[in-house]
């Protein structure tokens, strides 16, 4: 979660697992959008000698798409591809001495990469290259200041377009533990079907299973121009509105030769992908994980069945008897979820929520969708927009925001008044959480580009 080892193919590909996809206005330049997306889930921060970094450009590359006419093709793509250089070959060192400045002597093991741009079907135009990564935070000794360090990596390519790529603190913050043991919600514990088998008699505050993990970020900010159709303008108006998710692609074929070199060749392949935010992880079943993570937004009709009725809805009322009577009888019922369609697949049209909309047609397509005329807010609520924040998911995604929480709740049934105003929502739906908050990351986020934390420290890291 919210995409992390979520299929059997790419858990064991970690440099291309796409672990989580961030797309909002940027609150300190609200003229720009920020679109972020994470790879390599779950670093230990100590890893080394060999310590992470992204895939090499002759097998792997990195696409963060943006689609602005709702036909779940992109029309704006932006491609990173990256290359390891070692200075010295007879070290096994990462560093042989303190990294002080990004073009150290000391700083043995470097990854460059190159910013490219698509529009629609067209060439490749390369926008950047040569651009370099920071080290990994390995440790006060190695890394001294690396907050400053990190900081020279972002890179301003002009016209309003700042890039960065490189390590970063995990962000996402998730009780695993706990949902993947039988569904067990901490805060809830005590009231579910296994409880007698233990010692749940009270709840329990959440524990956040990604803390103190880092992973590497590919961030873009863009001019809201560059991203949306001519015309756009305006809350209500559909240009505003734009779809995005990001892919990971490998070359068809992956030889290893005596020697030890790795020899690629043939046509690119998608290995990954990731738009909402939990999707591939809790609302595809497992037998079609990894056809879903090959394919693009537009062939995501095969797939609606799995969001109109969604497993984890049926299994919420036998996980925690009598506490979702209402929802027991909406799945039984067998009522399409049209409030999950429009969230995840369409968009919310206008209508539904006073002010809003981030519709991209009847298309369904599994994008962020992303109304880039709703600005900033000034009190921001980690709910989004069913906590009354409309610059909050599932109007894009800020990397505060609690979407395990927002998407438990919508699948409880908490949105599906929206759409069948006869229906009454549990009082536990309101309520239903694994009980974390921006809080539980140890890392703060920062107010400016590339916004997520300082990475964690391979020496300055307790559990």
């Amino acid at each position: 979660m919210s995409s992390h080892r979520e299929a059997p193919e790419v858990s064991r590909d970690p440099v291309v697992d796409s672990t989580d996809l961030y797309a909002f206005v940027s609150p300190d330049q609200p003229d720009t959008v920020t679109l972020i997306a994470n790879y390599i889930p779950l670093q230990e921060p100590s890893g080394g000698p060999n310590f992470y970094s992204f895939g090499e450009s002759s097998g792997v590359r990195y696409d963060i798409h943006v689609d602005n006419d709702g036909d779940g093709v992109a029309d704006v793509t932006y491609r990173f591809k990256f290359e390891t250089r070692l200075r010295n070959t007879e070290t096994f060192l990462y560093n042989t001495g303190p990294i002080t400045e990004l073009d150290s002597a000391n700083w043995n093991n470097r990854q460059f990469y190159s910013v490219w741009k698509i529009v629609g079907s067209g060439p490749e135009k390369m926008l950047a290259n040569n651009l370099l990564c920071p080290p990994c935070n390995i440790g006060p000794l190695s890394t001294p200041k690396y907050a400053s360090l990190a900081d020279g990596a972002v890179h301003d390519l002009g016209g309003g377009m700042k890039v960065f790529a490189g390590q970063r603190a995990e962000g996402f913050y998730v009780d695993l533990g706990a949902i993947f043991d039988l569904g067990d919600l901490r805060p809830f514990e005590n009231l579910h079907a296994q409880y007698g088998m233990h010692v749940f008699s009270k709840p329990a505050a959440g524990v956040n299973a990604t803390n103190r993990f880092n992973v590497h970020s590919i961030a873009v900010q863009v001019p809201i121009t560059d991203l949306v159709q001519k015309g756009s303008g305006g809350e209500s108006n559909p240009k505003s509105v734009i779809g995005v998710w990001t892919s990971a692609s490998r070359r068809a074929a992956c030889v290893t030769e005596e020697n030890g070199n790795t020899v690629t060749s043939g046509p690119w392949r998608q290995v990954s992908r990731l738009g909402n935010p939990l999707i591939n992880e809790v609302i595809i079943a497992l037998g079609d994980k990894d056809r879903w993570n090959h394919l693009d937004p537009a062939g995501d009709k095969q797939f609606a069945h799995y969001y109109a009725n969604p497993e984890l809805a049926a299994l919420l009322p036998g996980l925690y008897p009598g506490v979702f009577p209402n929802l027991a009888a909406l799945v039984a019922s067998g009522k399409p979820r049209a409030d999950l369609e429009a969230i995840l697949l369409t968009g919310i049209p206008s209508g539904i929520i006073p002010g809003f909309q981030n519709n991209t047609g009847s298309g369904l397509y599994d994008m962020l969708r992303l109304n880039t005329a709703i600005p900033p807010s000034s009190n921001p609520n980690i709910l989004g927009v069913i906590g009354g924040d409309l610059a909050g998911f599932p109007n894009g995604r800020r990397v505060f925001d609690d979407i395990v929480t927002v998407e438990l709740r919508a699948v409880a049934g908490v949105t599906y008044a929206l759409v069948d105003s006869s229906y009454t929502p549990d009082a536990a739906a309101n309520e239903v959480t694994d009980g974390l908050t921006p809080s539980s990351v140890k890392a703060p986020y920062l107010t400016s580009f590339p916004y997520l934390g300082v990475p964690y420290s391979g020496f300055y890291n307790p559990s």
